[in-house]
This record gives structure tokens, C-alpha cells and sequence, in this order.
């Protein structure tokens, strides 16, 4: 159940600008344009009214865990913000996806062939994906390992409802963010080699590494919306 906050209560507008100003930091480092990095507001667990306060401050792209949060927030959200799209960034379940395919305009979580060739079966015209891949081969993790991504990627390709954006992982934790710049920069050859263009990695405690390392979406919730409630 979400908490109860209001949005005078955490300066959002404040997150957004310091958030957006460290990742421009990090693509300059890297000789890179901060343009070339979306900054994605993660918003598990946040309430309508900070998502809407965060898209008039200017976000665009919104990420959801679970699709059964997901859609009333999209519902409540219709209309007030056409230019908005969501990305499915948790797992997603063969049972929900007909409901995220009418929620998400992009599918992070891309983490097998059985879960692409059920989208595809779904889907009404095409959908936009990325290929979850467990770089750090975490036993916790779902996700392609790095050998399986390009034999996935040529099945997945032959499915026209989907369309390859890219790879997506999720870091280990770690207490100092350059011990996964590893796993950044191994993603972002996985990418290159395959001629991909996106790659979606980095949230707020390892972000500015990820941008260096070549991200071009950041998944980020707690500088943005502060702690989750416990």
C-alpha cells in the first residue's frame, strides 16, 4: 500500500534539476552529449499526485515494477500528460502481459524467449523492448545471461511485433559505485557488438558511473521521490 505524501513535502522539482545536472557531469566526463541520456523517474510505490507534480517539473518517461500498480496510475494519469511514456522495468509475469501491453509503451524486462513469443502472441501492432540481461550472473536475477543474448536476439528479431530498443541490466549492489563500472561497461560491448542502440542501466546509487560507462536511459526513484515507505 502506497504512503500517503504530499508533494510539499519532497522538493521535486529540486531532485529533477540536481539529478539532471550530475548526469550532464557524468556524460561531459565521458565526452559524451547529456542529451543523449533519458532520465527515467522510477515510481514504485509513489502516489498520482508526486507523478504528476515530477512530469509538470518536467519528467517524461515513468517506470513501474509491477503491473498491478501500474495501471490505476496510468488511469488516474490519462489525459493530464500526452507526452508521457512508461517503461515495464520489473519482472513481468505471462499472466499480466495483456495488461501491460494497455499500460507500458516500452517493455524493459525482456528476459526469456517464452516471455517474448507470449508478448508476441498478444500484442495488437508492435512493441518496443529491451533485452534484460543478468551481467553479473547474480543467482537472485532473472534475465538473458551474456552468452544467450545473441542467439535471443536473432529469435526475437524475427517476431515483427517486437522491436529491439536495446539491453537493460541491473547492477549489483555494492557500497562504492565503481566496483560495477565492470558490469556497465560490459553491457555497453554486449551493445555495440550487436549493433543495438540502447542501453538502460544505472539508478541512484550508481547512475553518474552508468552514464560514463554509455547508458542512455537511468532508472531513477529515490533522488527523485526520497526513501520508499518500508
Amino acid at each position: 500500500m502506497m504512503e500517503s505524501t504530499t508533494v510539499t513535502q519532497i522538493p521535486i522539482k529540486d531532485n529533477l534539476e540536481r539529478i539532471k545536472s550530475r548526469i550532464a557531469a557524468a556524460a561531459e566526463r565521458a565526452g559524451r552529449r547529456p542529451d543523449e541520456v533519458t532520465l527515467i523517474g522510477a515510481t514504485k510505490t509513489v502516489p498520482p499526485d508526486l507523478i504528476d507534480a515530477a512530469v509538470t517539473a518536467g519528467l517524461r518517461h515513468l517506470g513501474e515494477n509491477r503491473v498491478q500498480e501500474a495501471a490505476p496510475k496510468h488511469l488516474a494519469l490519462a489525459g493530464l500528460h500526452e507526452n508521457v511514456t512508461w517503461h515495464m522495468i520489473g519482472s513481468l509475469q505471462s499472466n499480466k502481459i495483456r495488461q501491460a501491453l494497455d499500460t507500458f509503451d516500452v517493455i524493459q524486462t525482456l528476459d526469456s524467449l517464452k516471455l517474448a513469443d507470449s508478448i508476441a502472441r498478444r500484442v495488437r501492432d508492435t512493441v518496443n523492448v529491451l533485452l534484460e540481461v543478468n551481467v553479473a550472473g547474480e543467482p537472485t536475477k532473472s534475465g538473458f545471461t551474456p552468452e544467450e543474448v545473441e542467439a535471443a536476439l536473432r529469435h526475437i528479431r524475427s517476431l515483427p511485433e517486437l522491436k529491439v530498443l536495446g539491453l537493460m541490466t541491473v547492477a549489483p549492489a555494492a557500497s562504492d559505485a565503481s566496483e560495477v563500472r565492470p558490469v556497465f561497461r560490459k553491457l555497453r560491448e554486449m551493445r555495440d557488438a550487436l549493433g543495438l542502440k540502447d542501453l538502460s542501466m544505472g539508478m541512484t546509487d550508481d547512475f553518474e558511473v552508468a552514464v560514463e560507462e554509455g547508458a542512455t536511459m537511468v532508472r531513477i526513484g529515490r533522488a527523485i521521490f526520497g526513501a520508499r515507505p518500508t
